[in-house]
């Protein structure tokens, strides 16, 4: 494959994939972990809970992704992680581990976590070209969703032979050559142009050291202007789409394990989480040979998560186990699908100045949802049936589909090949009072 043979992107590929096994690998075992400590679901509902809260920090991320090099954040996250998992190990072999230990780190993992996707998504438009940015992000969700089924598979099986601890060690292990592997990326570094809005003193002060005023009061101008990106243009109408999406399967995902019991217990549960890391995968990979940069991004979207809705909503009523779990994986194939196209038109449309910060909101924004979900399908879940929840969050899933169908500003945007720079300037240098006269006019 002509794209391996570009050695940064087979160090940054490379680098992701040891990534992803540690991200993955450590859910497991820091859950699992904290229950067999604490001995008590509440301690692993809160660590759930403060490994959800940095999405929050996600948002503040951006401006800081794109102020500072790459390769020197991604060697910096990689290795505090990696001593940060090593103390756990360490606390066991000295016994003073305890479940407040392990729960103190989590956030502080999922915090360093939270900057790692951003700007790894960042990097790829500059170590690869343009034609090839789908093909970069394909791989980047092959190798994010195989590790997900991968590690669905033999987490539990990891945990009986090696243990909990053991596994934190592995993951210190990897996380350290991950560092070592991304300290020899060679990134360019972004041309710094001044926009229409930026005063004459925009210039000078990047020569001399700013205030701490400054510094903060542009930072938080960096932040507003990611959020503006996606928040007041025609991308807008996905952003909120997929917000409404996430939500629905965070409900799904609380409701789960009672719908899973339902049909045999803890090996069905495993099963639909690995039919769903299958269904995207596979939409990950398809995603370049099916062509679909041709197609306009609206009705892309809207018939993608049309059938996926339908099928979200349907598996839970198929009479056998089987089907259950191959309709529900194929459910989420269009999803696949769908995060490389859109990577790939952020990639395009956006300045790369920007990539950090645009990226580090998408996610946040997305991310934020995903607990909101959470708390209202729990409650429904009190009062109602597991398969009826995520009926309904395929309901709502489909009902995205069809608001994307009839919205005229959807239906205008353009193909995914059409998307450059250009089609966003209108947007993007208009105030606020004209971004929505532009949305109306479409």
């Amino acid at each position: 494959m002509e794209i391996l043979k570009n050695r940064n992107f087979l160090l940054l590929f490379i680098g992701r994939i040891l990534t992803n096994i540690g991200d993955s690998l450590y859910a497991v075992a820091a859950m699992w972990l904290v229950y067999d400590l604490g001995g008590s679901t509440l301690y692993t509902g809160l660590a759930g809970l403060l490994s959800i809260l940095p999405r929050i920090i996600q948002l503040l991320s951006g401006p800081m992704i794109d102020r500072v090099p790459i390769r020197g954040l991604l060697v910096y996250t990689q290795f505090i992680q990696a001593l940060l998992l090593l103390i756990v190990p360490l606390a066991f072999y000295f016994d003073f581990l305890t479940v407040g230990l392990v729960l103190a780190i989590t956030p502080i993992l999922s915090t360093l976590n939270m900057w790692v996707y951003p700007a790894q998504m960042s990097a790829l438009p500059k170590i690869l070209e343009k034609k090839q940015l789908t093909q970069g992000n394909s791989l980047f969700s092959l190798a994010y969703q195989g590790i997900d089924v991968a590690c669905n598979a033999i987490s539990g099986v990891l945990i009986v032979v090696l243990g909990a601890v053991s596994l934190y060690l592995w993951n210190s292990i990897g996380f350290f050559v991950g560092a070592l592997l991304f300290a020899q990326l060679k990134i360019k570094k972004s041309i710094k142009t001044s926009d229409n809005n930026e005063n004459k003193t925009t210039m000078k002060a990047s020569v001399t050291s700013k205030t701490m005023q400054k510094a903060l009061s542009d930072y938080w101008t960096d932040m507003k202007e990611g959020l503006r990106y996606i928040l007041a243009t025609p991308l807008a109408r996905v952003q909120m789409g997929i917000i409404v999406i996430n939500a629905a399967g965070g409900a799904t995902f609380t409701v789960m394990p009672a719908f899973a019991d339902s049909l045999g217990g803890a090996g069905v549960y495993g099963i639909l989480l690995m039919a769903q890391a299958c269904g995207s995968l596979l939409g990950a990979i398809l995603a370049p040979y099916l062509k679909l940069e041709r197609l306009p991004l609206g009705y892309l979207f809207a018939g993608a998560f049309c059938l996926s809705g339908a099928a979200w909503c349907l598996s839970v009523f198929t009479p056998w186990t089987w089907l259950v779990v191959l309709v529900y994986g194929l459910a989420w194939f269009p999803g696949g699908i769908t995060n490389v196209i859109i990577n790939s038109v952020i990639q395009k449309a956006i300045p790369e100045k920007r990539l950090g910060t645009v990226f580090a909101a998408a996610s946040g924004l997305s991310g934020i949802a995903m607990p909101l979900g959470s708390l209202i399908g729990g409650a429904l879940g009190v009062v109602a049936a597991s398969s009826s929840v995520i009926a309904g969050c395929g309901i709502a899933v489909f009902c995205v589909g069809i608001f994307w169908v009839f919205d005229s500003t959807t239906r205008s945007l353009p193909s995914p090949d059409q998307v450059d720079e250009e089609w966003f300037a209108p947007y993007t240098n208009a105030t606020p009072e004209k971004s929505v006269s532009l949305h109306a006019a479409h």
